[in-house]
């Protein structure tokens, strides 16, 4: 089993099923990993030209596929997830893109089964599932993983979080833009006494075209 590797980033990939796979030389070995879009972008915008990447081999009949991670945590959480019945490799790999690390830990300890169901591809019945299965087991193991969490963490009211969704959605922002949009402006407690979806949606736009700009 390989735990880990780390090289020089020769290449990152995108294929026409939207697939990433990154292209990791070691000993002049040439590796070819399935990453995450998160992961994709670190390297990217940093400029990354050695990395040490987690990873999990997973065998079928007709092929090997080999995907990596930015953490052992990460990965580890990946395994989870696909150990719970119904969720597959690519529902794993969506959980973690659209949600991150933590937020994903923090909606599954908490039974936030909205915020699990907007992923793509996982609905309600799923995301009730998922936090079924593993609220009790990511309670202990996000201690020992290190991964701090809010129980208490604020967000919109459900009824504004799905007018601002639709809202952005509707103008072309993706599910991850989102929500890493909602995650900074919530921070405002003002706003979070504001019940007029308006005002969110005008500070989410403003929030969105300052890190586009």
């Amino acid at each position: 089993m390989i735990n880990y590797l780390r090289g020089d980033v020769v290449s990152v990939l995108r294929s026409h099923n939207k697939r990433i796979m990154l292209v990791l030389e070691v000993n002049n070995i040439g590796y070819e990993i399935q990453i995450f879009s998160r992961f994709a972008r670190e390297i990217e915008m940093n400029d990354i030209v050695n990395v040490q990447v987690f990873t999990h081999l997973q065998i079928r009949d007709d092929q090997q596929v080999l995907y990596g991670f930015m953490s052992a945590a990460g990965r580890d959480l990946f395994r989870q997830l696909i150990g719970v019945s119904g969720i597959g490799v690519q529902s794993a790999i969506a959980l973690i893109d659209t949600l991150g690390l933590e937020d994903l830990v923090q909606a599954i300890v908490t039974g936030n089964t909205r915020m699990l169901a907007k992923t793509p591809g996982v609905g309600q019945k799923t995301a009730e599932r998922i936090a079924l299965e593993l609220k009790t087991k990511l309670s202990q193991w996000r201690i020992e993983a290190g991964i701090n969490i809010n129980q208490e963490k604020a967000t919109p009211s459900p009824e504004i979080w799905a007018d601002l969704e639709m809202t952005l959605l509707a103008l072309g922002y993706t599910n991850d833009e989102i929500q890493q949009a909602v995650s900074v402006i919530s921070q405002d407690s003002i706003l979070l006494k504001n019940t007029m979806v308006e005002e969110w949606i005008r500070r989410a736009i403003a929030h969105l075209s300052a890190e586009i700009n």
